[in-house]
């Protein structure tokens, strides 16, 4: 049979079988995947189209979840309480930083951050623990959010000088850091066990899949999901400053 009838014989039972009482039997089964696996190898383009019509749906699937996310995100990070708290805890503007303690890219832009921080009196930066660079990072993250339950006063100056180090952040780094700025080491370890500290993690990693967050630092600002650039401290600036002009990161 040649090839386009072929192909609409094809087509039309496929058709067929979508509706219920509709079956092929072994041969007819056989039959059709010939014709399909032929069609594919004469005209590879369509795999090509295929996965890049998937690709735009998955897109436009994520874009549509994300815009829900973000109507809501910060009163849902405010209803537990959760993290920690850099800036105006009562600010007007809050920004959300998802970082990792081996992130080297975190590390190079903890100074914009402090900077964004102490110089914008009415800034709340909401820092999230996402440790997914390395296995290591997973018991920094449980320190820095034990710490901040225990003693939310010495976190920034934890937060800065374990970020802003160069050896690798483990868990018994955090700890050493933890004790160079006045933190018993004993409650902060017993504080590690309490499950608001998983309850952290947890709720960091379901936000970041949410927005589709896959790298660290990511930046989250009113509607706008913002990766790490060059350039951050002038294009947060920016969304800062046109959330409290029109309440968009961008007006």
């Amino acid at each position: 049979m040649p090839l386009f009838p072929r192909l609409a014989l094809a087509g039309a039972l496929i058709a067929a079988a979508a509706g219920p009482a509709f079956a092929f039997d072994a041969k007819e089964k056989e039959e059709i995947g010939k014709i399909v696996r032929e069609y594919l190898v004469t005209n590879p383009e369509v795999l090509y189209e295929a996965q890049q019509e998937w690709n735009r749906r998955q897109q436009a699937k994520l874009a549509e979840q994300r815009a829900d996310v973000l109507k809501t995100y910060v009163s849902k990070i405010d209803e537990k309480k959760l993290h920690a708290v850099l800036g105006n805890p009562k600010g007007d503007v809050t920004l959300v930083e998802f970082f990792d303690y081996n992130c080297g890219f975190c590390r190079r832009a903890i100074k914009d951050i402090d900077a964004l921080v102490d110089n914008d009196p009415n800034l709340r930066v909401v820092v999230m623990e996402l440790p997914v660079i390395r296995e290591e990072s997973v018991g920094a993250a449980q320190v820095s959010i034990a710490l901040n339950r225990i003693a939310p006063d010495k976190f920034r100056a934890f937060h800065d000088k374990l970020l802003g180090g160069q050896s690798l952040a483990t868990r018994d780094k955090a700890l050493a850091v933890a004790t160079e700025v006045g933190v018993d080491r004993k409650k902060l370890e017993a504080a590690m066990g309490a499950p608001e500290v998983e309850a952290t993690l947890l709720e960091s990693k379901q936000l970041a899949d949410d927005l589709g967050v896959e790298a660290t630092p990511t930046y989250v600002i009113g509607e706008a999901v913002v990766p790490n650039t060059r350039g951050i401290v002038d294009d947060l600036k920016g969304r800062v400053a046109a959330l409290r002009k029109c309440g968009k990161a961008m007006c």
